[in-house]
């Protein structure tokens, strides 16, 4: 039967280096300030287009599309970017 080859079997295959505390830190401050600014200010479009009936033409179908997307990215990756840059490493394993 073949063996199963990890990442740990290839040497050289993902090189790491020693990143400063202060830089993983640093990291996770701004990505938790674009999370949270990204998701505001993504809701206010949404909430704009949806209580204004003017702003409800075709080419504003496309801005809420893309205001939707970046809304469901910034409430989904960014906590988990956040709480990865404070663990200072990938948290969910070898699986995720």
């Amino acid at each position: 039967t073949p063996q199963k080859m990890t990442v740990q079997d290839v040497p050289g295959a993902f090189p790491t280096m020693d990143v400063p505390d202060h830089a993983h830190y640093t990291i996770g401050v701004v990505i938790l300030i674009v999370g949270i600014t990204g998701t505001l200010g993504n809701f206010l479009v949404i909430y704009a287009f949806c209580r204004s009936r003017s702003l409800r033409t075709p080419a504003n179908i496309f801005i809420i599309n893309l205001a939707i997307s970046d809304f469901l990215m910034s409430i989904t990756q960014s906590p988990v970017f956040f709480t990865n840059s404070l663990h200072k490493r990938w948290i969910f394993g070898e699986t995720g």
